[in-house]
């Protein structure tokens, strides 16, 4: 392995970092398609080359785009999701009015197995696969149909936001949508059933143990370990041990068990990372100070991380996608903020160095190693 390169996702354009596997010092791309919404970039696991993208914005609609080449050109592909009629508006899933219309491209999640292969959720929360790079999509229907009409949209719309793929099978899929909950496929992606035992609601749902209508913010599994995942819920941080039969809460010591990222340190499937905002009413840190959170553990037991991260009159948000982890010996891990910062730790989070600060507000944040 080489180095890192960070695929950052912001509200007016993407940027890519790249670094070697020191990551002390950082290249800075010039924004690839300035002034769109670039919601989520991912790298393919199989292809290093190979990088996909959500853009969108208000006027054009969404359009998906694909990268060859690291970054360096790029190509529109799959028709399905790409805006077609009026400025502003996006096609419906079946071309006609159907009551589950498509409006983002939140995740991207590329097959470990196949270059080709690659998972996309969207708004209104559905699920689709794409077998040739991107081209052409297939909606995989059979998630619509545990409970779909009783979903909700949370704050930020009813998004299919997180996919799990399991390295070491194929077959098993486990998606988040908020405010649905967390469902999981062992064939494919041809039946789905809901995975959210254990999950409690109180503030949300009229029964606080219902079988779906849970907000999950985002998931989180160590590939060495698929059937331990875990959860950052809209209040709660939890964990499965049976890939998702029973959720435990894991919150602990933590100053606030609302957030919305979750990582796994990729040398060590019980270290978790977490960064805790105030509540769901204010979306930023309590006492505006600016802590990661770690587990040794695997929960319960956490500590503050905040060697180099702003300790007064810090109030930004960290977004679902706007936190990862890259493969290296001395794991790295990386978020993006709100503000427009992007903080690096090449030594398992132990300190911070912001890389750089004056970016627009970052949305997603995804590593490749190289």
């Amino acid at each position: 392995m080489s180095g890192v390169r960070l695929l950052v996702g912001t509200k007016k354009g993407a940027f890519i970092l790249t670094s070697d596997e020191r990551r002390q010092q950082w290249d800075v791309s010039e924004p690839h398609f300035p002034g769109f919404e670039m919601y989520h970039l991912k790298g393919s696991p199989v292809d290093p080359n190979r990088i996909y993208a959500s853009q969108t914005s208000s006027w054009f609609g969404q359009v998906m785009q694909r990268s060859d080449d690291g970054g360096k050109t790029w190509e529109v592909i799959g028709n399905e999701f790409n805006y077609v009629g009026d400025p502003g508006t996006h096609q419906w899933y079946d071309g006609t009015q159907h009551p589950w219309q498509f409006s983002r491209v939140w995740h991207l999640e590329p097959s470990y197995q196949d270059r080709d292969t690659v998972y996309a959720g969207v708004e209104d929360a559905a699920l689709f696969k794409s077998t040739d790079g991107g081209q052409t999509w297939t909606e995989l229907p059979g998630l619509r149909e545990v409970s779909g009409p009783m979903w909700q949209p949370g704050a930020g719309g009813m998004c299919l936001h997180t996919i799990l793929l399991d390295p070491a099978n194929p077959d098993r899929i486990i998606v988040a949508i908020s405010a649905a909950g967390a469902f999981r496929s062992d064939d494919g992606g041809e039946t789905w059933r809901a995975i959210c035992h254990g999950l409690k609601s109180e503030w949300e749902l009229p029964d606080p143990v219902a079988e779906v209508g849970h907000c999950v913010h985002n998931l989180a599994m160590h590939p060495s370990k698929p059937d331990t995942i875990f959860m950052q819920k809209h209040w709660d941080v939890m964990r499965t041990d049976n890939g998702g039969e029973l959720w435990t809460e894991i919150s602990g010591n933590l100053p606030s068990d609302f957030g919305f990222p979750i990582v796994v340190n990729s040398n060590d499937p019980e270290t978790v990372y977490v960064v805790p905002i105030l509540s769901d009413h204010y979306h930023y840190p309590p006492e505006g100070k600016l802590r990661v959170y770690r587990s040794r553990t695997g929960g319960n037991e956490w500590e503050a991380l905040t060697e180099g991260l702003p300790q007064e009159n810090c109030y930004v948000n960290i977004l679902r996608d706007a936190m990862a982890v890259d493969a290296l010996d001395s794991c790295g891990v990386y978020f993006g903020t709100t503000g427009g910062q992007v903080y690096a730790s090449s030594d398992s989070g132990d300190t911070w160095n912001a890389i750089v600060r004056d970016l627009p507000g970052v949305l997603s944040v995804e590593v490749q190693t190289l």
